[in-house]
């Protein structure tokens, strides 16, 4: 199988790249400057511009880039940015693939867990409705970018993803670090869900919608096991070995991190993947503390 990957120098793009390889996949990679090698594809999604040529005859492609959510508070221009390459570049690559004349059977897109907004205790599907808020809409458009592939009939899935655990990503690249010198608090009531998934769960889970071919339209790319932030910040204590002591309340973080700290940190969203499990997907962590003590042990 040959496979197109954009966002291939992020977190979860890299781990694709190595695992579809491992499987004996062809992977082509997307790069923003002129290719290097063979096995790159030259793209400008801002430009609108894509080396459609080259991507003539994957058998598919999974779209993985967008601006990082959490680098600083929200400023107009960065709220800008952070939808614009979600937006723009999942419109011109799916337009691209669309186009083609011998079309990819698959189009997979990544989207996330923001598309619920704040929702409280609601057990939260594929068919549930969207939410507000910022990231909601994000989510929204973006899933809507896919539209000329889904119309043009290539098989469209979008992964709506949960925090990614890995020691090298967000957010416990940086919750780790404050973990271990007692700092690890509470945010808000820390009622809020907290949906995740480990790093090797998203890579499993992309791969089986890439192979399975019920998959299709939203897909929740969570693990079945639900916490709030209250039980995610006392497993990874208990994980460290530090207790629980310091509680942020909602108006500490709003101060500290605006609109980014309130959809991120205080809104809350009970995912849970019933597509996958319906179709016979077996994840590899559906324990948290199972996934986080891997990710201590690999550091």
């Amino acid at each position: 199988m040959k496979v197109a990957i954009s966002g291939s120098s992020g977190q979860v793009g890299s781990a694709l790249v190595s695992d579809f390889r491992g499987a004996g996949y062809d992977v082509l990679k997307l790069v923003r400057r002129p290719p290097e090698s063979d096995d790159e594809v030259c793209w400008y999604p801002e430009a609108g511009h894509i080396d459609s040529k080259s991507l003539d005859g994957v058998d598919a492609v999974v779209h993985m880039s967008g601006e990082a959510l959490a680098n600083g508070r929200w400023s107009v221009n960065r709220k800008s940015l952070i939808r614009r390459s979600r937006i723009r570049s999942t419109h011109v690559l799916a337009t691209a693939v669309a186009s083609l004349k011998t079309a990819p059977s698959v189009f997979i897109s990544a989207s996330a867990m923001g598309y619920y907004g704040d929702r409280g205790d609601e057990v939260l599907t594929e068919t549930s409705s969207s939410g507000r808020g910022f990231l909601a809409g994000v989510a929204m458009e973006w899933e809507a970018a896919a539209t000329p592939a889904s119309e043009s009939g290539i098989r469209t899935v979008q992964l709506r993803s949960g925090l990614v655990l890995s020691a090298q990503g967000e957010p416990l690249r940086r919750l780790i670090p404050l973990f271990r010198l007692w700092l690890g608090a509470v945010f808000g009531d820390g009622k809020q869900y907290w949906p995740w998934i480990a790093l090797e769960d998203v890579v499993g889970a992309t791969r089986y919608a890439l192979e399975n071919d019920t998959l299709e339209g939203p897909v929740n790319a969570v693990a079945p096991q639900a916490v709030t932030n209250a039980e995610f910040t006392s497993i990874l204590n208990k994980a460290i070995g530090r207790p629980t002591i310091i509680k942020l309340p909602k108006f500490v973080v709003r101060l500290l991190w605006g609109e980014m700290g309130t959809e991120m940190l205080l809104n809350s969203a009970r995912m849970q993947p019933k597509a996958l499990e319906a179709t016979g997907y077996k994840f590899k962590y559906a324990s948290l503390e199972d996934a986080l003590r891997h990710v201590l042990e690999s550091i």
